[in-house]
C-alpha cells in the first residue's frame, strides 16, 4: 500500500516557523523578562518576572528553563508526570498544563527556601503548536499576552489576570471615572506566589498565514492592538517584525524590558521533495544575560525496569 501523502493531504500540513526578541528598554536598569523558542516541540514561551533584588529575572528564568526541561523530559511517553494526567484534556494540553504547573513550583520553593529571592514571581504566556492535529494550543498566568493576527485582522487570545479586569468582569458597567481609579498594572496571578496556580488554557484552530504573537506588558503596554497588527502584516519576515515591535515600543518610551516571541503558521514541505529547514530562529535583541540565574533542578526520569 502506498503510504506517501497525496497533494491535498500535504497542502493541508502546516508547520510553525518563530522567532523570539527581548530588550532590557530605556527605563530599567536589568531585563527581568525571558523566552524560549524550543523548535523541536514547537514550543515558545514568554516570561515577565517581578520581584526585588533581580529575583524577577531569576523567576522568569527559572519558567522558560523549567517549562523546556519538563517538555524535553516528557518526549518519552513513559516519562513519570509530577502531577495527575487530567484525562478530560488532550495530551497536548496536559503537557503545556503541567509544564506551567511544575514551574510554579519551582519558583515556589525557590522563593520560600531563599530570603534573597522570597516573594518573587513571574507571568507567563506559553504557546505549543501540534502539527499533527493542526492546532495551536495556549496557556497563560499573569498579564503577558498571546495575539493572533489574521486576514489583517488582530485578536488578542487571553485575559490578563489583573485587578482592573476582575473588577470589569464582576462589575462591567463600571464607568470611565471609576475605571479610572482602579490602580493599573496590578496583577492577580502569578507564577511563585502560591504552591499551586490556575492556569487558563484554551486551543486555536490556525489557518495558513496566521501570525501568533507572545509578549510581555512592556510591549502590549506600549502599543496599541491596531499598531501591533499594522507592524506585523507589514514587517517582510517575523524577525523583522519583532525588531520593528520593539523598536516602536522604545519609541513610545520603552518604561519596562519588551520582549516578542512572532510565530507565524505556513505550509510544511514535503518531506520527499525538500529538506526539512529548522522550523524557529531564536535571538536575543540587546538582551543582557543575568548572572545568578541558575537552571531549574531536572525532573524525575522513568524507573528502570525492577523486573
Amino acid at each position: 500500500m502506498n503510504s506517501r501523502p497525496n497533494a491535498e493531504e500535504r497542502r493541508n500540513v502546516m508547520r510553525a516557523i518563530a522567532t523570539g526578541m527581548s530588550d532590557v528598554g530605556l527605563q530599567r536598569e536589568h531585563n527581568e523578562d525571558s523566552f524560549v523558542v524550543l523548535n523541536e516541540y514547537d514550543l515558545f514561551v514568554v516570561a515577565d518576572g517581578m520581584g526585588g533584588h533581580r529575583a524577577g529575572d531569576v523567576a522568569s528564568k527559572i519558567a522558560t528553563e523549567t517549562i523546556s526541561e519538563f517538555f524535553r523530559t516528557t518526549a518519552n511517553e513513559d516519562v513519570t508526570w509530577p502531577f495527575h494526567f487530567d484525562t478530560n484534556l488532550s495530551e497536548e494540553e496536559n503537557r503545556l498544563l503541567t509544564g506551567i504547573r511544575v514551574a510554579n513550583r519551582q519558583i515556589y520553593e525557590r522563593s520560600s527556601r531563599s530570603r534573597e529571592y522570597h516573594g518573587m514571581g513571574t507571568t507567563v504566556v506559553g504557546a505549543m503548536f501540534s502539527a499533527r492535529k493542526g492546532r495551536m494550543y495556549i496557556g497563560h498566568v499573569g498579564d503577558s499576552r498571546c495575539y493572533r493576527v489574521r486576514h489583517g485582522q488582530i485578536q488578542l487570545m487571553t485575559r490578563d489576570h489583573s485587578l482592573i479586569n476582575d473588577y470589569l468582569l464582576a462589575m462591567p458597567d463600571l464607568t470611565d471615572e471609576q475605571k479610572s481609579e482602579l490602580p493599573k498594572n496590578v496583577i492577580t496571578r502569578a507564577l511563585g506566589m502560591q504552591d499551586q496556580v490556575v492556569v487558563d488554557l484554551q486551543h486555536d484552530d490556525p489557518k495558513l498565514g496566521d501570525v501568533y504573537l507572545l509578549c510581555s506588558d512592556g510591549l502590549s503596554g506600549m502599543l496599541t492592538d491596531d499598531e501591533i497588527q499594522s507592524i506585523v502584516a507589514q514587517a517582510p519576515d517575523i524577525r523583522e517584525a519583532c525588531r520593528r515591535l520593539i523598536h516602536r515600543a522604545n519609541e513610545r518610551g520603552g518604561e519596562d524590558n519588551i520582549t516578542a516571541v512572532v510565530i507565524r503558521i505556513d505550509d510544511a514541505p514535503d518531506p520527499l521533495e525538500a529538506t526539512v529547514e529548522s522550523s524557529a530562529i531564536t535571538e536575543d535583541f540587546e538582551s543582557r544575560t543575568l548572572p545568578g540565574t541558575m537552571p531549574a533542578p531536572p525532573f524525575p526520569r522513568p524507573k528502570p525496569d525492577e523486573s
